[in-house]
């Protein structure tokens, strides 16, 4: 049964995100907007040891749980349509994930649309993927919405490589730029938040002349076979549904998946302040402790 929280939450981005999404117009605002800060907040600094390099030309934090000596880095991408920048929301489910696994989590500030685009963000991630297996650690991913799609390529990217990484958490990912599947059609209508209309400009930003099916883009038409452990979460008022079940279905069985759908949820419910969410953020931690024990 679906929590009055999230109604509640339902109710209130359709009242204040949707319109951001409603139409082609919309979207272009978006794209638009001046990008806001990306600093962790005072209260991570407060509970954890944070660190930012400049790597490849873009800020990465570290947060450091005191006495982490796991080798283990989560590497964390937020989501934001690839146009909008790491919010107090992100950074809650980071605190999470650090507290719950001991595990640093490294948060890579990729460039966004429309001054970058999607090629010089997986080239970001991957080169930090590179740089921690250099350091002797083996590496986790884990995003939400675009950061969910730009995980699933960074580790299509790095797959057969040495190191590698132990597994993927992907909430509710933005799998196809495209958003071409038909069965959105049924699912758009529920959905209060995003809409196609709004989503396609920042997409064409973001590919950059590149064609929206682009593996190097849509991780849905990237290489499925070598996926480390992936564990999938999203709502079903989200229109990322049906490109996660075309995942579902066209994943090999030889790629452990764990994959859970949240009835009545909406986009990336984990963030939210719901009761979903705690069941989803245990899981989390669960996957990642399970993938970085092996």
């Amino acid at each position: 049964m679906t929590s009055w929280q999230m109604s509640a939450v339902a109710a209130f981005v359709r009242l204040t995100r949707r319109r951001n999404y409603e139409t082609e117009q919309a979207g272009l605002r978006n794209l638009a907007r001046p990008k806001g800060p990306s600093q962790p907040p005072a209260a991570i600094r407060r509970r954890f040891a944070v660190s930012t390099t400049r790597d490849h030309g873009f800020d990465v934090h570290r947060v450091r749980p005191h006495g982490d000596d796991t080798g283990m880095t989560v590497i964390y991408l937020h989501g934001g349509a690839y146009t909008s920048e790491i919010v107090r929301q992100h950074w809650s489910l980071i605190d999470h994930i650090a507290d719950g696994t001991g595990h640093e989590v490294a948060v890579p500030i990729y460039g966004l649309a429309p001054a970058h685009h999607g090629l010089q963000a997986l080239e970001l991630v991957t080169a930090v993927i590179a740089a921690e297996t250099a350091r002797g650690r083996r590496c986790y991913l884990a995003g939400d919405s675009a950061g969910g799609g730009l995980a699933l390529l960074a580790a299509q990217a790095v797959a057969g490589t040495a190191g590698g990484v132990a597994g993927v958490t992907a909430i509710a990912p933005w799998l196809d730029l495209s958003i071409s599947n038909p069965e959105v059609d049924r699912v758009e209508p529920h959905d209060p938040w995003l809409r196609r209309p709004g989503l396609r400009p920042l997409a064409d930003a973001w590919a950059g002349g590149i064609q929206l099916q682009d593996p190097r883009l849509s991780p849905l038409f990237g290489d499925l076979t070598r996926l480390p452990p992936l564990q999938i979460l999203v709502g079903t008022r989200d229109i990322t549904l049906p490109d996660c079940r075309l995942l579902r279905d066209r994943l090999p069985s030889s790629v452990p998946l764990t994959y859970h759908e949240e009835r009545g949820a909406v986009h990336v419910y984990p963030l939210l302040p719901v009761p979903e969410a705690r069941a989803g953020r245990h899981a989390i931690i669960a996957h990642i402790r399970a993938s970085t024990a092996r």
